[in-house]
């Protein structure tokens, strides 16, 4: 079964100004196709051909000699997770059982936003930052490159992207900048807590 691009959940445009259409045409267009065609160019004719995304991820996470198809899979996943994690008009102080969850876990907003803002910050060079659920508790963690929580058997609930290519065309060097903007005006909320269970 091939590996296809997801479309986006939102026009182009509809992140703007925040997101420029111009940085979705690339970011959504180029790098993530980029990902889903090197994909499946790396699995055609393998015993992983078949396989769903998860699957595919799960079974190479391990193995060094098959760094490029989980670098490929992962950031198709990666990316597929971010897309659903930021809606037009999004972000802002959460409501429902996440907001509870983030409360009890982190003891309030404030702090959350202090952590998922310093993991994005600090990630060295490309990666992601995690907002996970692990042994009943919400964490925050980051990934380097395409890593991702579903190779380390974590559920992941929320991320941001913090690849260059993700922000530079609208916040260039100022990655803080976009992190703020992020959660200020872009997560969806309603994503995360579907994600909750």
């Amino acid at each position: 079964m091939a590996i296809t691009l997801p479309s986006l959940p939102f026009a182009q445009d509809a992140l703007e100004p925040v997101i420029s259409a111009k940085t979705l045409e690339f970011h959504h267009g180029k790098h993530h196709n980029a990902y889903v065609t090197n994909l499946n160019n790396l699995i055609q004719g393998t015993e992983l051909a078949d396989k769903n995304l998860e699957e595919i991820i799960l079974a190479v996470a391990k193995d060094a000699s098959k760094a490029g198809v989980f670098n490929n899979a992962a950031q198709v996943w990666n990316h597929t997770f971010y897309w659903n994690c930021i809606k037009p008009s999004g972000g802002g102080i959460p409501t429902g059982k996440i907001a509870e969850r983030i409360n009890q876990d982190f003891g309030s907003f404030d702090k959350f936003v202090e952590e998922f803002k310093a993991a994005g910050a600090t990630q060295f060079g490309s990666g992601w930052a995690w907002l996970i659920e692990e042994g009943g508790k919400l964490k925050i963690v980051k990934t380097a490159n395409a890593d991702t929580p579903l190779a380390h058997g974590q559920k992941a609930l929320l991320t941001v992207d913090v690849w260059e290519h993700a922000y530079y065309l609208d916040f260039q060097n100022r990655r803080p900048d976009y992190l703020t903007e992020f959660i200020a005006k872009l997560v969806n909320w309603d994503f995360v807590n579907q994600n909750l269970g």
